[in-house]
């Protein structure tokens, strides 16, 4: 769906906030907390610093403001009070903020303590790989490009690439066309156009890419039980290649 210029200021004032929702963990000593405790930090922030919506909070009947994925936790992990960040753990928070009606949708893998150099690895190579997505856009190019890029990056470094979860359209719903794959064949899929704005989202594995769903019908996990990271970004497509709505202060080098 193409937003016009009005709508991407908006896009682009919700990403703002989402972005400072980050600095602020950033700042925050994550080691020790639950992960129920760090969504209702988070809530506080957004609802009463931000004046904003937590956009998760109810959609498809999730009761919380953000995916808590811990260690092999692949994506939508559900916070609670007894999943306590231990040293060693690595964290993905997956959080969704909406502010004038438009949504802007981010998340990061954090470091928990002394984290075992592998795990480090892990963390910094799915990093890399969102980037390597992000600069495949550009009007003209394909939603293949993205996918190619973040695959090829990952298997060089001997990482799989989770296939069932994917990067969305963003806008004033949630989810919306069209679905950005971080696997594929450069060249392939739709062409990107001014105007687009989609999330770029890549989950890395240490083993196999092969997942399972636990039985609160949420928590997706590595069939293996090794590690599993992720970080996402929402962008839009320029006249001129891409603007990463929900960049943080510390990425500006990135850019």
């Amino acid at each position: 769906m193409i937003k016009q210029p009005e709508e991407l200021v908006l896009m682009a004032e919700s990403g703002r906030l989402l972005a400072s929702v980050f600095t602020m963990l950033n700042r925050t000593q994550l080691l020790g907390m639950s992960t129920l405790g760090i969504d209702s930090l988070v809530e506080r922030f957004i609802v009463d610093d931000l004046q904003a919506r937590p956009a998760s909070k109810g959609q498809y009947g999730y009761g919380f403001v953000l995916n808590a994925s811990v260690n092999d936790v692949v994506c939508h992990g559900v916070p609670s009070q007894s999943d306590v960040l231990r040293d060693g753990d690595i964290v993905n928070l997956d959080i969704t903020l909406e502010k004038n009606g438009y949504l802007a949708d981010s998340s990061k893998t954090y470091l928990i303590g002394e984290v075992h150099p592998a795990a480090k690895r892990l963390v910094q190579t799915t990093y890399d790989a969102l980037w390597t997505g992000i600069r495949a856009v550009r009007p003209g190019a394909r939603l293949g490009d993205i996918g190619w890029a973040v695959e090829r990056h990952a298997k060089r470094s001997g990482y799989s690439v989770v296939r069932e979860y994917c990067g969305h359209g963003i806008g004033r719903e949630m989810h919306e066309e069209p679905q950005v794959l971080h696997f594929g064949k450069p060249g392939t899929g739709a062409p990107l156009r001014e105007g687009m704005t989609f999330t770029i989202e890549p989950m890395l594995n240490q083993g196999r890419r092969t997942v399972e769903t636990r039985d609160d019908g949420w928590t997706v996990v590595t069939k293996d039980g090794l590690l599993s990271a992720q970080f996402e970004h929402t962008v839009a497509v320029t006249a001129t290649g891409v603007s990463v709505l929900t960049l943080r202060a510390d990425e500006a080098s990135r850019v």
